[in-house]
Parts: structure tokens; sequence; C-alpha cells
């Protein structure tokens, strides 16, 4: 990533190299899955990787539907490049506002001009830290006046959310909780759920696992997608986890076994 936000769980991480060796296998897996898919990218940042325009187009051309999460550092141009290689199939730009590196204004004005030619969606998030906290409904209203979705996630260190107040959690909560599920850090231990066969999550080594907290854990491994051993659930599981940060199943209908 080419930030270095004071709040980022990564923060001291000291290779933050890149390589594209890897990148036709990950291609070949991920054309190879069955069903329907929409792959997101994330990082660090995604456009920082210098064959991700090519990564993107063969994704689509195999009938994928790509999203993905940046900072919007890129320049206009990379930015259209990314809305005409998914022209097809459009998913969805998730833009992370860092106030330590940008002004809001810039940062919405940036997300308005690349919004006129791309033909999916588009929000914007950012971490609730406490120096952001007081700013954070003038923000919502700020790009939520433009048209753009905006949504709040909460901070972490060591793994965990941080131990918000009782004033602080009623803060985020008022803002829609983490990415407007309603909720800060869920606690979902028992109840079915469909990730590991609708949803999982895939390191830079290849490496799958079942969700995020599974990934943090090194728990409920599915395989490597590089090597052919990935091999996903075939129906809900109980949640194994008293913190779960994945919120794209918790939107997507995947908890309690519904679709």
């Amino acid at each position: 990533c080419n930030y270095r936000c004071s709040y980022c769980t990564q923060r001291f991480v000291d290779d933050r190299g890149q390589w594209a060796k890897d990148l036709p296998a990950f291609i070949e897996g991920f054309l190879a899955l069955p069903g329907d898919w929409e792959i997101k990218l994330s990082g660090g940042e995604p456009f920082r990787h210098p064959n991700l325009i090519e990564c993107i187009q063969a994704l689509a051309s195999g009938g994928m539907r790509v999203s993905v999460v940046t900072n919007l550092s890129s320049s206009d141009e990379e930015l259209a490049r990314f809305a005409d290689a998914t022209r097809a199939r459009p998913g969805l730009l998730s833009a992370s506002l860092h106030l330590e590196y940008v002004e809001p204004e810039a940062f919405r004005d940036k997300l308005l001009r690349f919004r006129e030619g791309y033909e999916g969606r588009v929000c914007v998030t950012c971490v609730a830290t406490r120096d952001n906290l007081p700013r954070l409904p003038e923000l919502h209203e700020l790009f939520e006046a433009a048209g753009l979705s905006f949504k709040v996630q909460p901070e972490k260190q060591d793994r965990d959310v941080i131990a918000y107040t009782a004033s602080e959690t009623t803060q985020l909560l008022a803002l829609g909780g983490h990415n407007a599920t309603g909720r800060i850090a869920p606690n979902l231990r028992g109840r079915a759920c469909w990730a590991g066969a609708r949803y999982f999550i895939v390191d830079h080594r290849g490496d799958a696992y079942r969700c995020y907290p599974a990934r943090r854990y090194r728990d409920e491994f599915l395989g490597n997608i590089l090597d052919g051993s990935l091999r996903l659930l075939l129906d809900a599981k109980d949640c194994n986890y008293d913190y779960c940060n994945c919120t794209v199943p918790q939107e997507r209908g995947m908890v309690n076994g519904s679709l």
C-alpha cells in the first residue's frame, strides 16, 4: 500500500513488495469456480499491482463480476480503465476515505468523476477512529448529499474492535454500525452461515479460508486456489467465532441458512 495510516492493522508489515508471477494461476483458479461468482479485490491497495487491469479484464472476459476496495489514490485514467474492464458485469467500487491523506471534498469530487463512467455500485467507507468520530456525522451528510453511500467501519487493534465507550458505541450505531449492518462487533457463534460455500477468503499465497475470522485464527482451511486443492463446503455450517467482521455474508442473507 502507498499509505501508512496510523490505525492500519498492517502498519508494522515491512514487506510490502509486489509480484505478479502467480497471477495466471490465480485467474485460472477463480475461473474454475463452479457457479456465478463476484471477486472482490483488496489489499493493501489493489491499484498498486502492475497487472491489476489485465487481471480484471481476464476475469471479466470469463464471466466474473469484479469489485475492488481502493483508497482512490490512483489517477482518473486508471480508475476509468477499471470501469471499462468491468462494464459487461460491473460490481462495486468501495472507496476507503483516509483522512490522514486526503481532504473529503476532493475525495468526493474524484469519486463523482469516476461514477460518471461507471455502471456499478459505489460506496465510501471510513474507519471510526476516536479522532474521526466527531467528524463522521458531517462526512455522512457530505457524501450522502452527493448520492454516495457512506459507511463506517470500527477501528481494530490486535485483531479486535477497540473498546469503544457506551457513548461512542451509540454514535457508531446511529451511523449504521459496521458497513451499515446495524452491528459493531457481532457474535454469530452457533448461527448457520453459508461462508465457505457461497463466500470465502483467499490470501496473497492462494490459501483459502472459510471467512475472515477463520483466516485470522488459521482455522477452517479450504485448500489452496493455486494448486487445485481448494474444496468448498456444500452446505451452511455453524459459525465458530465470537466476533465476525465478514459483513458480506451478513448483508447478503447468508447467515442463519438463508440465501
